[in-house]
């Protein structure tokens, strides 16, 4: 019995780690459950290079950082009222906020987009990310009733909005309008 919950304990690890592994890289990672319980149900940490790619893994991709783009620095995800009212309401810098959700394909789409094009504006302007179902006291004071919902925010004070998909044009050009 102890075996077996140690052997699920290792698998659950495993599929956390290899799936936001993939996600960070964007490319899908080669593994089997099966291949990763071993007799012993050896922890994840104390497993060598080679047991690393008997399980299909290579050992670098468990150990590479989450984000490997400049743009890390400026997106940040919310984690409370006193955070945003920090990072977002008192900021000097112009922040663009993405109410968005797990659960919310739109969201999904939209989120690599405008990472980007905050990446690419070098510190000009940062990104705070707000899960409705994680603070939605924050999504009722800002009236979000539909994700996503994306919010420039400048000098304390929402200055333009929209809601939905849009074209990189129309994200390129919302960036810029608020730069100004």
């Amino acid at each position: 019995m102890k075996q077996r919950s140690s052997e699920m304990a290792l698998r659950v690890f495993l599929q956390r780690s290899l799936s936001a592994s993939a996600k960070a890289l964007s490319a899908p990672v080669p593994f089997s459950l099966s291949s990763a319980v071993y007799k012993n149900a050896t922890p994840v940490w104390r497993l060598s290079t080679a047991a690393y790619y008997r399980c299909g893994i290579h050992a670098a991709t468990l150990s590479r950082p989450l984000s490997t783009s400049s743009a890390s620095s400026v997106i940040f995800n919310v984690q409370d009222d006193e955070d945003f009212q920090e990072r977002v309401t008192n900021s000097a810098t112009p922040v663009i906020v993405d109410f968005h959700a797990e659960w919310c394909g739109p969201c999904k789409m939209l989120a690599p987009r405008l990472e980007k094009l905050v990446g690419q504006q070098n510190g000009k302007v940062v990104m705070a990310k707000v899960d409705i179902d994680d603070h939605t006291d924050l999504a009722l004071q800002y009236q979000v009733s539909a994700v996503p919902t994306v919010m420039a925010v400048k000098d304390g004070k929402v200055v333009d909005k929209f809601v939905g998909l849009k074209e990189e044009d129309q994200l390129e050009a919302f960036v810029k309008k608020l730069l100004c």
